[in-house]
């Protein structure tokens, strides 16, 4: 027998405000429980889940998601989440279209957006 990854869970100061941003990244909507100042906040179909700690985030994440854009290029997607309240980390987009972005949420974990399956597409043919 096997396991299934049921959640990824981030530690945050304020699950809530995180979830929403994330909410908003993805697309989908946090659980119909979840209220400001609860102690948890789950994206169900995401499979991501928010937890309020004490400890302020303080090194680099050992695990990261990599986000690739269903509908936009990756540079618009950048833009949108920037504008969402992330912030770019480190930029490797290379002038000939290749390269990801690594931007930070609200909280500070680092994420990378790199380009979309169409745009991929394009530089292969």
């Amino acid at each position: 027998m096997t396991s299934a990854i049921h959640h990824v869970t981030f530690s945050c100061s304020d699950a809530y405000t995180l979830g929403s941003f994330w909410s908003e990244v993805l697309g989908q909507p946090l659980h119909d429980d979840d209220k400001p100042g609860d102690p948890e906040a789950l994206i169900e179909g995401a499979g991501l889940l928010f937890v309020t700690v004490p400890d302020p985030k303080t090194v680099r994440n050992r695990v990261h998601l990599d986000l690739q854009p269903q509908d936009r290029t990756r540079d618009e997607e950048v833009t949108r989440l920037l504008t969402l309240g992330a912030t770019l980390f480190d930029d490797q987009r290379r002038p000939d279209g290749t390269g990801w972005a690594v931007l930070t949420d609200p909280e500070g974990n680092e994420f990378c957006v790199e380009r979309s399956a169409a745009e991929r597409a394009a530089a292969a043919g």
